[in-house]
């Protein structure tokens, strides 16, 4: 991303960008496997399956959806409209309320799982992390997760340089530069790392939308968006001549426990009083 003066500001128009786009984003981002919340629940030593769990920056529903595919007991946290409103098209069965990883809209300790499914890098650490640690009870865990594309495969990795290149920034090295330092300067908590491969085989169009659905894209002008598009879908055509793209990912899991305590834990139920 931009240093300076300008970062902030170019920082928080990408945050805003998704609201504008939502129907896109759900349409054509890719979920998440099985295994990385298999992972979950092994590194927390519980189900998901009858856990509270609070998703923020919930976006469209992807991850929140799996959740609840597992069992989880699942409220969702999202700051657009945007976003919400689609959130709540495909999802009606589940709470959704307004607010941000920095002041979240929950009482204390009423959480067994925090997660951030591509998420934490649009809040402030030094608030966020003190509102997980307000929000979970004793013995909970936060989890932060991104899918992160396999540069170790030659056709991703050129990809990647392209759209580097076009953008004058280095989105590559803002996806591969997640790690617990990262996301938790002050290191006050002591986050495990684990990486999940997958990949998805979907059409080339839908390949282009996604691409298109991330923030650097949509803050980008139209023409050039367009531009970049086009010109990508003939480098791709040349390697998938079928129109079928297989996309690889990393899913990168941090997650961190906090202390058990030997008292029993308050829960409050309230979502908070801002419904989405």
């Amino acid at each position: 991303m931009p240093s300076g003066p300008t970062r902030p500001a170019a920082h928080a128009a990408r945050a805003l960008s998704f609201n504008a786009a939502a129907a896109q984003y759900a349409a054509n981002r890719p979920s998440y496997p099985p295994a990385l919340f298999d992972t979950i629940e092994e590194l927390t030593g519980r189900p998901l399956a009858g856990s509270r769990v609070v998703d923020v920056g919930a976006g469209t529903g992807i991850a929140t959806a799996r959740l609840h595919a597992r069992g989880a007991d699942v409220i969702a946290v999202e700051p657009g409209a945007g976003m919400a409103a689609e959130f709540r098209r495909t999802l009606p069965g589940v709470s959704i309320v307004r607010g941000d990883g920095n002041a979240l809209p929950l009482g204390g300790h009423c959480a067994d799982l925090l997660t951030y499914a591509q998420a934490w890098h649009w809040t402030d650490p030094a608030l966020a992390v003190p509102e997980a640690l307000r929000v979970l009870r004793p013995g909970g865990a936060l989890a932060l997760w991104w899918n992160t594309s396999a540069l170790d495969v030659p056709w991703i990795a050129a990809a990647a340089e392209r759209a580097d290149r076009h953008f004058g920034l280095d989105i590559s090295a803002e996806q591969q530069n997640i790690d617990a330092r990262v996301a938790d300067p002050a290191g006050r908590l002591g986050f495990t790392h684990r990486d999940v491969r997958w990949s998805r085989r979907v059409p080339l169009a839908t390949h282009l939308a996604n691409l298109g659905s991330h923030s650097v894209f949509l803050t980008d002008t139209e023409e050039r968006r367009a531009a970049f598009l086009a010109e990508e879908r003939g480098h791709l055509l040349t390697l998938f001549p079928d129109g079928i793209v297989e996309e690889t990912y990393d899913a990168r899991l941090l997650l961190a426990t906090t202390p058990p305590t030997s008292g029993p834990s308050t829960t409050h139920r309230a979502p908070g009083p801002e419904t989405a």
